[in-house]
């Protein structure tokens, strides 16, 4: 299986299925003397951990993070860092049922077509656990990225919309509540909704918006590794998502050039933002702001016909522990892959001038 590398210069290699004895990863590239602190770095993984609220997966996992190579006396060395979070708390009885068969919408199928074998035990490599070491990675990329500010924040779940700018939210807020919406009004009626949705059986999407502030300007490539596009690719890299928009996008369509166009003021700033900090595929200094759909999760606990390795048509009935709606936990997430691209494309950045 190729494609387990994420970055140019600040690389990630990640390892493991979901319950297999561990998944993490490799750090390549990150530059030596960063002082971590390895508080924070767990509470990124806290915040995407399962059984954390009575909206989630109730799988139990501490998720603590073993570090193996590149840190030494608490700072990284300039080697490669790799890392371990050993899985604990897995049940893997309870996906003997699609052993020979396989879920909708889940890569079950593409799968055992692609490679000829699979791990169904929780989708193996393709399960979200995954992601948890991205998370680690990400946390690092944030501490080597000091003063720039990554806030995602869950904006929609189902037809329940946030529909205020961001600069409205007060993003302290973000963690006050499971769903990790920053106005607690809308927080309620997501939580209540994701509830209702757990208790038929059934799963929700949603979308995660995500402001990255303090971001200097000249980030991001004119051609091909566009920093809107390397952004999107990490976004579209992550389990269920389905879309990608940054700035004024899809709804900037609707509007004429003469009132897109952000104008100047006299030092480089814009009156506007619809540009959502990126212009020509490379940053302006303004804020970078996007949104991120996530589908609903494809395992829903109730009866459903499908085929299996014989093409035979068969019933069956999803089990297991999952995410009724997986943007509460995926916010991390984004902030972890925005955090390498920044970080990524801040070493490139050092390699363009004498």
């Amino acid at each position: 299986m190729a494609g387990n590398t994420f970055g140019n210069l600040f690389k990630l290699t990640t390892f493991g299925e979901s319950h297999g004895v561990a998944i993490g990863g490799v750090i390549d590239g990150c530059p030596s003397g960063i002082d971590l602190d390895f508080d924070k770095i767990q509470e990124e993984l806290n915040r995407r951990k399962p059984g954390q609220s009575a909206i989630v997966t109730q799988r139990k996992e501490p998720d603590a993070v073993d570090f193996h190579s590149g840190i030494f006396e608490g700072k990284t060395t300039g080697t490669p860092i790799g890392f371990a979070i050993f899985n604990t708390n897995q049940k893997s009885h309870d996906y003997g049922h699609i052993k020979d068969s396989y879920r909708p919408s889940h890569a079950d199928y593409v799968y055992d077509k692609k490679y000829g074998f699979r791990d169904y035990r929780g989708g193996g490599r393709s399960s979200a656990r995954e992601t948890a070491s991205r998370v680690v990675a990400g946390a690092i990329a944030k501490q080597f990225v000091k003063g720039i500010t990554f806030d995602a924040y869950v904006s929609q779940v189902g037809e329940l919309q946030l529909n205020k700018n961001y600069k409205e939210l007060d993003f302290s807020l973000t963690e006050s509540n499971p769903v990790r919406c920053p106005d607690p009004a809308m927080a309620e009626k997501m939580e209540n909704y994701i509830k209702e949705v757990r208790k038929e059986g059934d799963t929700i999407g949603g979308v995660i918006s995500c402001v990255i502030k303090n971001v200097p300007i000249g980030l991001g490539e004119p051609a091909f590794d566009k920093l809107h596009a390397e952004l999107g690719k990490a976004m579209l890299s992550i389990n269920a998502v389905k879309g990608f928009e940054y700035g004024s996008g899809f709804e900037g369509v609707k509007m004429k050039g003469s009132k897109h166009n952000d104008k100047f003021n006299s030092d480089g700033t814009t009156q506007t933002n619809y540009s959502g900090g990126i212009q020509g595929g490379i940053s302006n200094g303004m804020d970078i702001y996007f949104k991120v759909a996530f589908k609903p999760v494809a395992t829903v606990i109730q009866p459903y016909e499908t085929i299996d390795k014989e093409g035979n048509m068969v019933k069956t009935q999803g089990k297991g522990r999952h995410d009724p709606c997986v943007v509460p936990r995926a916010v991390p997430i984004v902030e972890a892959m925005a955090a390498l691209v920044i970080a990524d494309y801040m070493l490139l950045n050092r390699t363009i001038k004498v």
